[in-house]
């Protein structure tokens, strides 16, 4: 019986043929061989679950052809089959069982075996500043139910690395604490979400540190789970002193893309089978804008058979110095397609490239704006010697790079992220009944 259990390095069932890494291939073309060779049996994979095997009357698919006929697997189809209608291997394989955030009514689940997890892990292990034994690695993303802390957890057990596993869901682990064991334990990578490192950033600076200069230790920031734009990037980028590397991937699939050495995001078209979907039309391609479409190619517990993720993206097969032979992807997000403000579309990345343009000099770090029908409102912190230079200079980007009319306000730092978020440190106690007479006994069977 397979090992059910992954906080390790998981170990994977004996395989007749090892999973492919870049290198492998030398072409767009190999690359596609390799697909086709992967295909047939990640189909009778998915022959195995309830879901899949009511499509499949006459049977799975033999190649590429008859996969491209198939109809797609949407989230919907996720949540009808609720909890177990897409497993497809006995109960007593499973490892680990997952729920996405952010789902309403029925939860979308997904479920992975020991093998599925030694998969994940080397995935998230393709990183251009490799995971090393001698690394401190700070998890901050949630465990709970979500896949994120888990792949990040096990990926860089696999290669050796001490982890941290910080949470960002807990009440145990607030910046205070963050900032504490960054410096104390001489952190040397973190996985967040891109918005987490300017929390920290500012939390830092509430205790008295320099996040460029106070942190040695530290030689990379993984990310993930939200669209990040050049200018975010540079800027925390400029606030740390060191490079930050792109992860894309979902609860219900796993990692789908990372960085190379040369800061081009690329799809993992040696392990998932992707195409982009129009939504408008349903057409599907290779390349082009629209949803990013997952077949993941060794996935045992929950085979997923071209599952919309319904995430803006576009995706190019262009050559880069990296020679993976990976197809590249910018990845928009779910809100990719804007507000719409006196008849013009403005995004969130369009608007976020023109906040953290401003010069660093502002002290801008959070900012917030509403759509409204006649025109855009912004509010962002800043100094207070800064404010009005800012606020001044943001609205002439807005109305001269959007188009649109606007009013920009600066507010003083505590107004959006208040000073407790970056200084708190909660008091989170193990549940009790019995207090002595000079006791505050209001903590009674809570545990905060």
């Amino acid at each position: 019986m397979p090992m059910r259990a992954f906080g390790g390095a998981p170990q994977p069932r004996s395989r007749s043929r090892p999973r492919p890494r870049p290198g492998d291939w030398k072409s767009y073309r190999e690359l596609a061989r390799l697909q086709d060779a992967l295909l047939p049996g990640a189909l009778a994979r998915a022959a195995r679950s309830p879901f899949y095997a009511s499509r499949f009357a006459d049977g799975p698919p033999a190649d590429r052809a008859g996969f491209a006929a198939l109809p797609i697997t949407t989230k919907q189809d996720l949540r009808d089959g609720y909890p177990f209608g897409l497993l497809a291997v006995d109960r007593t394989e499973l490892a680990t069982y997952h729920e996405s955030s952010g789902t309403a009514g029925r939860p979308t689940a997904s479920y992975y075996t020991a093998a599925d997890w030694a998969e994940l892990a080397e995935r998230f292990a393709r990183k251009p500043t490799g995971i090393r034994p001698a690394d401190t690695f700070l998890v901050r993303t949630p465990y709970a139910l979500m896949i994120t802390g888990h792949m990040a957890h096990a990926g860089a057990r696999s290669q050796g690395a001490t982890v941290v596993p910080g949470d960002n869901r807990s009440l145990a682990m607030p910046c205070s604490r963050v900032v504490r064991v960054l410096h104390d334990l001489a952190v040397t990578l973190t996985w967040s979400m891109p918005s987490e490192t300017l929390l920290w950033a500012a939390a830092a600076r509430a205790h008295g540190l320099d996040p460029a200069t106070d942190f040695p230790a530290l030689r990379a920031l993984f990310v993930g789970g939200e669209p990040l734009g050049g200018a975010r990037r540079r800027r925390i980028e400029e606030i740390w002193g060191v490079p930050l590397v792109e992860d894309y991937g979902t609860t219900e699939t796993g990692g789908l893309a990372g960085e190379c050495e040369h800061g081009r995001m690329h799809l993992w078209a040696d392990r998932v089978l992707f195409e982009v979907r129009d939504p408008a039309t349903g057409r599907m391609s290779a390349e082009g804008s629209g949803h990013l479409v997952a077949t993941p190619l060794f996935r045992e517990a929950m085979p997923l058979i071209r599952y919309d993720l319904e995430d803006e993206v576009e995706v190019a097969y262009d050559d880069c110095p990296c020679r993976w032979r990976l197809p590249t992807v910018r990845v928009l997000g779910r809100g990719a397609r804007g507000h719409a403000v006196a008849g013009r579309t403005v995004t969130q990345h369009d608007l976020e490239e023109l906040v953290y343009g401003l010069p660093a000099r502002h002290g801008v770090l959070f900012w917030r704006a509403r759509a409204e029908p006649e025109r855009l409102v912004v509010q962002m912190e800043a100094p207070g010697d800064q404010g009005t230079a800012a606020a001044s200079r943001l609205a002439a980007q807005v109305r001269s790079t959007l188009g649109v009319p606007c009013d920009v306000t600066a507010v003083p730092p505590g107004t959006l992220v208040p000073e407790r978020v970056l200084t708190a440190a909660y008091d989170v106690v193990k549940p009790r009944s019995l207090f002595g007479a000079t006791e505050r006994w209001d903590k009674a069977v809570l545990y905060y």
